[in-house]
Protein backbone atom coordinates (compact mmCIF):
# COMPACT_ATOMS: atom_id res chain seq x y z
CA UNK A 1 0.00 0.00 0.00
CA UNK A 2 1.06 3.75 -0.43
CA UNK A 3 1.37 6.80 1.36
CA UNK A 4 -1.17 8.07 -1.01
CA UNK A 5 -3.54 5.38 0.16
CA UNK A 6 -2.75 6.46 3.78
CA UNK A 7 -3.65 9.92 2.80
CA UNK A 8 -7.04 8.63 1.37
CA UNK A 9 -7.58 7.09 4.23
CA UNK A 10 -6.78 9.55 6.90
CA UNK A 11 -9.40 11.59 4.71
CA UNK A 12 -12.35 9.02 4.59
CA UNK A 13 -11.71 9.29 8.80
CA UNK A 14 -12.16 12.89 8.58
CA UNK A 15 -15.31 12.96 6.47
CA UNK A 16 -16.45 9.94 9.02
CA UNK A 17 -16.77 12.47 11.40
CA UNK A 18 -18.69 15.47 10.14
CA UNK A 19 -21.79 14.12 10.86
CA UNK A 20 -20.69 13.31 14.43
CA UNK A 21 -19.12 16.88 15.09
CA UNK A 22 -21.89 18.30 12.80
CA UNK A 23 -19.68 19.70 10.56
CA UNK A 24 -20.26 21.93 7.31
CA UNK A 25 -19.13 19.37 4.15
CA UNK A 26 -17.05 22.94 3.33
CA UNK A 27 -14.98 22.41 6.55
CA UNK A 28 -13.68 18.57 5.80
CA UNK A 29 -12.72 20.48 1.97
CA UNK A 30 -10.40 22.76 3.70
CA UNK A 31 -9.13 19.62 6.40
CA UNK A 32 -8.26 17.38 3.18
CA UNK A 33 -5.71 19.37 2.24
CA UNK A 34 -2.14 20.74 3.16
CA UNK A 35 -1.68 24.47 3.70
CA UNK A 36 1.30 24.14 2.84
CA UNK A 37 3.99 22.38 0.56
CA UNK A 38 7.74 23.19 -0.55
CA UNK A 39 9.86 21.49 -2.98
CA UNK A 40 13.35 22.00 -2.88
CA UNK A 41 16.48 20.66 -5.06
CA UNK A 42 19.94 20.58 -3.83
CA UNK A 43 23.40 20.76 -5.17
CA UNK A 44 26.00 18.20 -3.35
CA UNK A 45 29.34 17.41 -4.94
CA UNK A 46 29.85 13.31 -4.39
CA UNK A 47 33.39 11.98 -3.11
CA UNK A 48 34.52 10.66 -6.73
CA UNK A 49 34.14 14.85 -7.78
CA UNK A 50 30.83 14.52 -9.47
CA UNK A 51 27.83 17.13 -8.32
CA UNK A 52 24.58 15.43 -7.67
CA UNK A 53 21.36 17.05 -7.54
CA UNK A 54 18.64 15.08 -4.89
CA UNK A 55 15.27 16.76 -4.55
CA UNK A 56 13.17 17.08 -1.50
CA UNK A 57 9.86 18.16 0.31
CA UNK A 58 8.63 19.48 3.27
CA UNK A 59 4.88 19.49 3.76
CA UNK A 60 3.19 21.78 6.88
CA UNK A 61 -0.25 20.17 6.82
CA UNK A 62 -2.12 22.39 9.46
CA UNK A 63 -1.00 25.20 12.04
CA UNK A 64 -3.98 26.12 13.34
CA UNK A 65 -2.77 24.64 16.94
CA UNK A 66 0.56 25.52 16.89
CA UNK A 67 3.80 25.51 15.19
CA UNK A 68 4.47 22.34 12.88
CA UNK A 69 6.37 19.12 14.32
CA UNK A 70 7.45 16.33 11.82
CA UNK A 71 10.61 13.80 10.53
CA UNK A 72 12.56 14.23 8.14
CA UNK A 73 13.20 10.80 6.33
CA UNK A 74 15.96 9.60 3.68
CA UNK A 75 14.84 6.96 1.53
CA UNK A 76 15.48 6.12 -2.36
CA UNK A 77 11.80 5.77 -2.83
CA UNK A 78 10.65 9.00 -1.30
CA UNK A 79 7.65 10.84 -2.92
CA UNK A 80 5.27 13.82 -2.08
CA UNK A 81 2.53 11.36 -1.70
CA UNK A 82 4.26 9.72 1.19
CA UNK A 83 5.21 13.53 2.90
CA UNK A 84 1.22 14.19 2.60
CA UNK A 85 0.16 11.28 3.96
CA UNK A 86 2.38 11.56 7.14
CA UNK A 87 2.06 15.23 7.49
CA UNK A 88 -1.51 14.65 7.71
CA UNK A 89 -1.44 11.55 10.51
CA UNK A 90 0.52 13.80 11.99
CA UNK A 91 -2.13 16.84 12.53
CA UNK A 92 -4.47 14.52 13.95
CA UNK A 93 -1.64 12.74 16.20
CA UNK A 94 -0.61 16.33 18.04
CA UNK A 95 -3.95 17.31 18.55
CA UNK A 96 -5.24 14.17 19.90
CA UNK A 97 -2.42 14.26 22.70
CA UNK A 98 -2.98 17.96 23.19
CA UNK A 99 -0.44 19.27 22.31
CA UNK A 100 0.36 22.49 20.98
CA UNK A 101 1.27 21.43 17.76
CA UNK A 102 0.16 21.14 14.38
CA UNK A 103 1.18 18.31 11.92
CA UNK A 104 4.13 18.47 9.19
CA UNK A 105 7.10 15.64 7.30
CA UNK A 106 9.98 16.32 5.11
CA UNK A 107 11.83 13.82 3.39
CA UNK A 108 14.86 13.71 1.12
CA UNK A 109 14.82 11.08 -2.24
CA UNK A 110 18.25 9.85 -1.60
CA UNK A 111 20.01 6.02 -0.78
CA UNK A 112 21.83 7.03 2.48
CA UNK A 113 23.50 3.14 2.61
CA UNK A 114 25.01 3.84 -0.56
CA UNK A 115 26.72 7.36 0.63
CA UNK A 116 29.77 8.38 2.58
CA UNK A 117 29.09 10.53 6.08
CA UNK A 118 30.28 13.33 4.57
CA UNK A 119 28.28 13.07 1.64
CA UNK A 120 25.34 12.98 4.48
CA UNK A 121 26.50 15.66 6.48
CA UNK A 122 26.76 18.19 2.90
CA UNK A 123 23.24 16.97 1.83
CA UNK A 124 21.77 17.34 5.25
CA UNK A 125 22.93 20.96 5.53
CA UNK A 126 22.21 21.83 2.04
CA UNK A 127 18.50 20.75 2.97
CA UNK A 128 18.30 22.63 5.72
CA UNK A 129 19.53 25.86 3.64
CA UNK A 130 16.78 25.60 1.38
CA UNK A 131 13.94 25.17 3.84
CA UNK A 132 15.24 27.42 6.31
CA UNK A 133 12.70 30.31 5.79
CA UNK A 134 10.22 27.75 6.31
CA UNK A 135 11.37 26.24 9.72
CA UNK A 136 12.56 27.38 13.36
CA UNK A 137 11.72 26.91 17.07
CA UNK A 138 8.06 28.86 17.10
CA UNK A 139 7.46 27.77 12.67
CA UNK A 140 8.41 24.41 12.17
CA UNK A 141 10.26 21.85 14.01
CA UNK A 142 11.84 18.94 12.21
CA UNK A 143 12.72 15.22 13.50
CA UNK A 144 14.57 12.04 12.67
CA UNK A 145 12.53 9.46 10.37
CA UNK A 146 13.02 7.05 8.59
CA UNK A 147 17.48 6.36 7.47
CA UNK A 148 17.59 9.64 9.80
CA UNK A 149 19.05 10.04 12.95
CA UNK A 150 20.69 12.17 15.86
CA UNK A 151 23.59 12.89 14.15
CA UNK A 152 22.05 14.26 10.93
CA UNK A 153 19.63 16.42 13.54
CA UNK A 154 23.04 17.83 14.82
CA UNK A 155 24.13 19.04 11.26
CA UNK A 156 20.68 20.02 10.17
CA UNK A 157 20.52 21.89 13.92
CA UNK A 158 24.00 23.62 13.39
CA UNK A 159 23.70 24.99 10.06
CA UNK A 160 20.50 26.38 11.37
CA UNK A 161 22.14 28.40 13.83
CA UNK A 162 24.67 29.46 11.13
CA UNK A 163 22.32 30.99 9.42
CA UNK A 164 20.72 32.94 12.33
CA UNK A 165 23.81 33.53 13.78
CA UNK A 166 23.21 32.50 17.05
CA UNK A 167 22.73 28.95 18.36
CA UNK A 168 18.88 27.24 17.50
CA UNK A 169 19.20 24.20 19.80
CA UNK A 170 15.48 24.10 19.64
CA UNK A 171 15.14 24.18 16.05
CA UNK A 172 15.92 20.72 16.09
CA UNK A 173 14.27 17.28 18.21
CA UNK A 174 15.68 14.09 18.16
CA UNK A 175 18.99 15.75 18.93
CA UNK A 176 22.01 13.65 20.93
CA UNK A 177 21.72 14.27 24.20
CA UNK A 178 25.14 16.54 24.52
CA UNK A 179 23.50 18.87 22.11
CA UNK A 180 20.32 18.81 24.71
CA UNK A 181 18.05 16.19 23.33
CA UNK A 182 15.98 14.61 25.68
CA UNK A 183 16.43 11.68 28.01
CA UNK A 184 14.31 8.92 27.56
CA UNK A 185 13.47 9.42 23.08
CA UNK A 186 14.98 6.65 22.10
CA UNK A 187 12.12 4.00 23.34
CA UNK A 188 9.37 6.54 23.33
CA UNK A 189 7.07 5.37 20.84
CA UNK A 190 7.03 1.98 21.89
CA UNK A 191 7.28 3.19 25.91
CA UNK A 192 4.30 5.15 24.64
CA UNK A 193 2.51 2.36 22.97
CA UNK A 194 3.08 0.17 26.41
CA UNK A 195 1.18 2.56 28.76
CA UNK A 196 -1.51 2.75 26.23
CA UNK A 197 -1.82 -1.51 26.03
CA UNK A 198 -1.51 -1.34 29.99
CA UNK A 199 -4.46 0.96 29.79
CA UNK A 200 -6.62 -1.10 27.75
CA UNK A 201 -5.55 -4.73 29.36
CA UNK A 202 -7.08 -3.18 32.94
CA UNK A 203 -10.33 -2.49 30.70
CA UNK A 204 -10.61 -5.65 29.00
CA UNK A 205 -9.54 -7.57 32.75
CA UNK A 206 -6.17 -9.43 31.32
CA UNK A 207 -3.41 -9.60 33.51
CA UNK A 208 -0.26 -8.36 31.82
CA UNK A 209 2.06 -10.65 33.81
CA UNK A 210 2.55 -13.35 31.53
CA UNK A 211 0.46 -12.47 28.66
CA UNK A 212 1.65 -13.74 25.19
CA UNK A 213 2.72 -10.83 22.59
CA UNK A 214 3.72 -10.88 19.12
CA UNK A 215 5.55 -8.08 17.07
CA UNK A 216 5.61 -7.76 13.20
CA UNK A 217 8.16 -5.27 12.50
CA UNK A 218 11.80 -5.66 14.72
CA UNK A 219 13.43 -2.64 13.63
CA UNK A 220 13.95 0.16 16.55
CA UNK A 221 9.95 0.22 17.62
CA UNK A 222 9.69 -2.95 17.68
CA UNK A 223 12.70 -4.43 19.17
CA UNK A 224 12.14 -1.70 22.26
CA UNK A 225 8.49 -2.94 21.83
CA UNK A 226 9.42 -6.30 22.92
CA UNK A 227 12.17 -5.29 25.48
CA UNK A 228 9.78 -3.15 27.03
CA UNK A 229 7.18 -6.38 27.08
CA UNK A 230 9.37 -8.46 29.04
CA UNK A 231 11.45 -5.76 31.59
CA UNK A 232 8.31 -3.41 32.14
CA UNK A 233 5.28 -5.44 32.31
CA UNK A 234 6.09 -9.55 32.61
CA UNK A 235 4.47 -10.41 29.02
CA UNK A 236 6.19 -13.25 26.67
CA UNK A 237 7.26 -12.60 23.41
CA UNK A 238 6.56 -15.86 21.87
CA UNK A 239 6.92 -14.24 18.03
CA UNK A 240 8.36 -11.50 16.34
CA UNK A 241 8.85 -10.76 12.44
CA UNK A 242 10.79 -8.45 9.78
CA UNK A 243 10.52 -8.30 5.82
CA UNK A 244 12.26 -11.72 5.48
CA UNK A 245 9.85 -13.55 8.01
CA UNK A 246 9.54 -14.42 11.39
CA UNK A 247 10.51 -16.67 14.33
CA UNK A 248 8.10 -18.22 16.86
CA UNK A 249 8.84 -19.92 20.31
CA UNK A 250 6.04 -21.21 22.77
CA UNK A 251 8.09 -20.53 25.21
CA UNK A 252 9.32 -16.96 24.53
CA UNK A 253 11.96 -15.10 23.13
CA UNK A 254 14.59 -13.45 24.82
CA UNK A 255 14.35 -9.68 22.78
CA UNK A 256 18.00 -8.54 23.40
CA UNK A 257 19.34 -11.90 21.98
CA UNK A 258 16.78 -12.00 18.91
CA UNK A 259 18.12 -8.49 18.49
CA UNK A 260 21.52 -9.80 17.99
CA UNK A 261 20.72 -12.40 16.14
CA UNK A 262 18.96 -9.94 13.40
CA UNK A 263 22.03 -7.68 13.78
CA UNK A 264 24.98 -10.10 12.83
CA UNK A 265 22.66 -12.19 10.07
CA UNK A 266 20.43 -8.99 8.98
CA UNK A 267 17.14 -11.25 9.75
CA UNK A 268 15.31 -12.71 12.98
CA UNK A 269 14.46 -15.64 10.68
CA UNK A 270 16.83 -18.64 11.67
CA UNK A 271 17.25 -17.61 15.38
CA UNK A 272 18.32 -20.64 17.41
CA UNK A 273 15.74 -22.56 19.32
CA UNK A 274 12.95 -21.15 17.27
CA UNK A 275 10.98 -22.17 14.58
CA UNK A 276 10.04 -19.57 10.90
CA UNK A 277 6.95 -18.42 10.34
CA UNK A 278 5.57 -16.12 8.02
CA UNK A 279 4.20 -12.52 8.62
CA UNK A 280 0.68 -13.61 7.90
CA UNK A 281 1.45 -16.36 10.01
CA UNK A 282 2.32 -14.24 12.75
CA UNK A 283 -0.32 -11.91 12.53
CA UNK A 284 -3.16 -14.93 12.72
CA UNK A 285 -1.41 -15.94 16.25
CA UNK A 286 -3.88 -17.22 19.02
CA UNK A 287 -1.92 -14.39 21.29
CA UNK A 288 -3.32 -12.02 23.72
CA UNK A 289 -1.32 -8.67 22.05
CA UNK A 290 -0.19 -8.40 18.74
CA UNK A 291 2.17 -5.24 17.81
CA UNK A 292 2.00 -4.23 14.23
CA UNK A 293 5.13 -2.08 14.03
CA UNK A 294 6.37 -2.42 10.28
CA UNK A 295 4.13 -2.04 7.77
CA UNK A 296 0.54 -0.39 6.37
CA UNK A 297 -2.56 -2.27 5.75
CA UNK A 298 -1.47 -5.79 6.99
CA UNK A 299 -4.47 -6.67 8.70
CA UNK A 300 -7.27 -6.33 5.98
CA UNK A 301 -10.63 -7.32 4.71
CA UNK A 302 -9.08 -10.37 3.97
CA UNK A 303 -7.27 -11.80 7.07
CA UNK A 304 -9.64 -9.88 9.51
CA UNK A 305 -11.88 -12.58 10.54
CA UNK A 306 -8.86 -14.69 11.99
CA UNK A 307 -7.28 -12.30 14.16
CA UNK A 308 -7.50 -13.78 17.18
CA UNK A 309 -5.26 -11.21 19.32
CA UNK A 310 -7.43 -9.31 21.82
CA UNK A 311 -5.42 -6.41 21.70
CA UNK A 312 -4.25 -5.29 18.73
CA UNK A 313 -1.94 -2.31 19.74
CA UNK A 314 -0.95 0.40 16.21
CA UNK A 315 2.62 1.12 16.76
CA UNK A 316 2.93 1.36 12.64
CA UNK A 317 1.31 4.05 10.88
CA UNK A 318 -1.92 2.40 8.93
CA UNK A 319 -1.48 -0.90 9.50
CA UNK A 320 -5.51 -1.76 10.08
CA UNK A 321 -7.60 -0.92 7.47
CA UNK A 322 -11.12 0.65 7.42
CA UNK A 323 -12.89 -2.28 6.53
CA UNK A 324 -10.66 -4.84 8.47
CA UNK A 325 -11.58 -2.07 11.64
CA UNK A 326 -15.38 -2.78 11.23
CA UNK A 327 -14.55 -6.49 11.26
CA UNK A 328 -12.33 -6.36 14.38
CA UNK A 329 -14.78 -4.23 16.22
CA UNK A 330 -17.52 -6.58 15.64
CA UNK A 331 -15.49 -9.09 17.22
CA UNK A 332 -15.31 -7.33 20.13
CA UNK A 333 -11.32 -6.56 19.34
CA UNK A 334 -9.41 -3.83 20.81
CA UNK A 335 -7.88 -1.76 18.40
CA UNK A 336 -5.45 0.89 19.88
CA UNK A 337 -5.32 3.22 17.02
CA UNK A 338 -2.12 4.85 15.49
CA UNK A 339 -2.69 8.38 16.09
CA UNK A 340 -2.94 7.25 19.68
CA UNK A 341 -0.62 4.43 20.09
CA UNK A 342 2.15 5.92 18.17
CA UNK A 343 2.47 8.82 19.82
CA UNK A 344 5.00 8.82 22.17
CA UNK A 345 7.49 10.27 19.98
CA UNK A 346 5.91 13.81 19.32
CA UNK A 347 5.18 13.89 22.94
CA UNK A 348 8.40 13.20 23.71
CA UNK A 349 10.18 15.41 21.11
CA UNK A 350 7.29 18.06 22.50
CA UNK A 351 9.28 17.62 25.63
CA UNK A 352 12.58 18.45 23.75
CA UNK A 353 11.50 21.35 22.95
CA UNK A 354 10.00 22.55 26.41
CA UNK A 355 13.48 21.68 27.32
CA UNK A 356 15.17 23.89 25.12
CA UNK A 357 12.88 26.86 25.19
CA UNK A 358 13.46 27.20 29.19
CA UNK A 359 16.92 25.47 29.18
CA UNK A 360 16.07 22.78 31.37
CA UNK A 361 17.17 19.10 31.56
CA UNK A 362 14.35 16.52 32.23
CA UNK A 363 15.93 13.17 34.11
CA UNK A 364 14.97 10.19 32.51
CA UNK A 365 11.97 9.10 35.36
CA UNK A 366 10.57 12.42 34.49
CA UNK A 367 10.15 12.08 30.96
CA UNK A 368 8.72 8.59 31.87
CA UNK A 369 6.27 10.04 34.45
CA UNK A 370 5.01 12.85 32.08
CA UNK A 371 4.86 10.59 29.02
CA UNK A 372 2.58 7.98 31.15
CA UNK A 373 0.26 10.82 32.21
CA UNK A 374 -0.11 11.63 28.72
CA UNK A 375 -0.64 8.74 27.50
CA UNK A 376 -3.09 7.62 30.02
CA UNK A 377 -5.05 10.87 29.74
CA UNK A 378 -5.54 10.59 25.85
CA UNK A 379 -6.35 6.86 25.78
CA UNK A 380 -8.94 7.52 28.89
CA UNK A 381 -10.32 10.20 26.60
CA UNK A 382 -11.01 8.29 23.47
CA UNK A 383 -11.98 5.24 25.24
CA UNK A 384 -14.65 7.68 27.22
CA UNK A 385 -15.67 8.77 23.31
CA UNK A 386 -15.84 5.24 21.96
CA UNK A 387 -18.35 3.93 25.19
CA UNK A 388 -20.48 7.41 24.86
CA UNK A 389 -20.89 7.49 21.31
CA UNK A 390 -20.91 3.52 20.81
CA UNK A 391 -17.98 3.94 18.15
CA UNK A 392 -14.49 2.04 17.80
CA UNK A 393 -11.29 3.73 19.20
CA UNK A 394 -10.36 5.02 15.78
CA UNK A 395 -12.84 6.75 14.91
CA UNK A 396 -13.51 8.03 18.60
CA UNK A 397 -9.75 9.67 18.49
CA UNK A 398 -10.42 11.24 15.40
CA UNK A 399 -13.64 13.35 16.51
CA UNK A 400 -11.53 14.46 19.14
CA UNK A 401 -8.57 15.34 17.16
CA UNK A 402 -10.62 16.72 14.35
CA UNK A 403 -12.89 18.55 16.70
CA UNK A 404 -9.76 20.17 18.40
CA UNK A 405 -7.89 21.50 15.17
CA UNK A 406 -11.70 22.81 14.18
CA UNK A 407 -12.32 24.63 17.06
CA UNK A 408 -8.43 26.57 16.57
CA UNK A 409 -9.62 27.27 13.42
CA UNK A 410 -13.13 28.40 14.02
CA UNK A 411 -11.73 30.59 16.59
CA UNK A 412 -9.13 32.21 15.02
CA UNK A 413 -11.47 32.90 11.80
CA UNK A 414 -9.77 30.93 9.49
CA UNK A 415 -13.24 29.08 8.96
Amino acid sequence: MSHQDLLEIVQKQILACVGDLELDPEISDVLHSPMRELRVCMTVRMDDGKIKVFEGFRVQYNDARGPTKGGIRFHPDETIETIRGLAALMTWKCALHDLPLGGAKGGIICNPKEMSQRELELLSRAYVKAIDRFIGPDRDIPAPDVYTNPKIMSWMMDEYSEISSKNEFGVITGKPLCLFGSEGRNDSTSRGGWYAIREAARGIGLNLEGATVAIQGYGNVGYNAAYLAKSLFGCKVVAASDSKGGIFREEGLDPESVFVHKSETGSVVGYPGSKNISNEELLEMDVDILIPAALENVINVVNASRIKARIVAEMANGPVTTEADEILYEKGICVIPDILCNGGGVIVSYFEMVQNAYMLRWGLEEVYRRLDEKMTFAYGTVLDASQRYGIDMRKAAYIIAVGRVVEAMKLRGWI
